[in-house]
């Protein structure tokens, strides 16, 4: 299937990829300040918005929700309401929130409403949750631009922030972990398991199949 998207790579890489990977290291520092987003399986997003110049840290989490102190078992399960999400910590002098917004549309099926790619189920859809008008204004502008370069309809909510819990120690920075881990493909330390269920899964694929060269994390 041929992607649905305009033809436009080079004024959006250009706009989004050198303006955050490619930052000066010059770049004045600014303050801390964060942005939480729902992308599907939370390692994902983590891995991928941890190489952005500016990104401090980026923790998974749960919100959205209605129970305090969720498990993992308990979100994935369903009835809490929460969404896998992502705690995202960067440096307003290096790089703002409306880079980061644009970028998080173009790392998701924006599309999907059922969950993201072998995930499925509402803890899995993606989403953005704001604190404040200007976090809002910002989700919101790069929701339009993001459809509009899409030709297509997205649905991925912008919610008002709920509480934020921090996801199980062992969940946090999987995609690098290193202690074995049990899967499928036999016993193998967390970062290759991470690299065999993101492939597995179908993102990658999916991404490039509808942002092409525009997709800035593919293979993360």
């Amino acid at each position: 299937m041929r992607p649905f998207r305009r033809s436009h790579p080079i004024a959006l890489s250009l706009a989004i990829l050198a303006g955050v990977f490619l930052q000066s290291t010059n770049a004045s520092a600014g303050e801390t300040r964060d942005i939480v987003v729902a992308g599907g399986c939370f390692w994902c997003v983590e891995a991928d918005f941890e190489r952005v110049r500016g990104v401090k840290d980026a923790v998974s989490g749960y919100t959205g929700g209605t129970v305090a102190n969720p498990t993992y078992k308990q979100v994935t399960g369903g009835n809490t309401g929460h969404f896998e999400a992502v705690k995202i910590s960067y440096d307003s002098g290096a790089v703002n929130r409306a880079q980061l917004y644009d970028l998080f549309f173009r790392s998701i099926d924006p599309t999907d409403a059922g969950g993201q790619f072998c995930d499925r189920g509402q803890s899995y859809s993606t989403a953005i949750f704001v604190s404040n008008s200007a976090e809002r204004a910002a989700a919101e502008k790069a929701k339009a631009s993001a459809q509009a370069a899409l030709g297509r309809k997205i649905v991925t909510p912008i919610l008002d922030a709920k509480a934020f819990y921090d996801a199980e120690d062992h969940h946090q920075d999987y995609y690098k972990g290193t202690n074995r881990v049990l899967t499928r493909y036999g016993v193998m330390a967390q970062k290759d398991a991470y690299k065999k269920y993101r492939k597995g899964c179908g993102r990658d694929a999916r991404i490039e199949q509808l942002w092409g060269s525009d997709a800035p994390f593919i293979g993360n």
